[in-house]
């Protein structure tokens, strides 16, 4: 599987916060992704970090892969501590909402066809 490195700092600058710098984020990654390859990260000269910003970068990234996936093929390099604090309950928190997402939709189509009859 073909590798794509990128270095957080060039795409966003020193703070990894805001929702804006994680959806550029998430547009650079989300293609790779999805076309089979794996991707590191390196967060080498980020000193802070928000959920916002992994909330959009990464944890919108369940939509399409199982957090299983996510931890398998993306790679965090040079992450310090902190910022991993909140990595690792971002895909926790995203990995939750996203399967609660598919259930209420499963359900919500069962109940519509049962309103219309079906």
């Amino acid at each position: 599987m073909t590798e794509v490195r990128y270095k957080i700092e060039d795409l966003v600058g020193d703070l990894g916060i805001t929702l804006e710098d994680g959806q550029k984020l998430f547009d650079q990654i989300h293609p790779d992704l999805a076309s089979g390859k794996e991707v590191e990260l390196d967060f080498g000269g980020v000193r802070i970090f928000a959920s916002p910003f992994f909330n959009t970068g990464i944890g919108q990234l369940m939509r399409d892969l199982s957090p299983l996936e996510v931890r398998r093929r993306v790679k965090f390099t040079n992450l310090m501590t902190a910022g991993r604090n909140v990595l690792e309950r971002v895909l926790e928190n995203s990995g939750e909402f996203y399967r609660n997402e598919a259930s209420r939709a499963a359900l919500a189509a069962v109940l519509d066809s049962e309103d219309q009859g079906g």
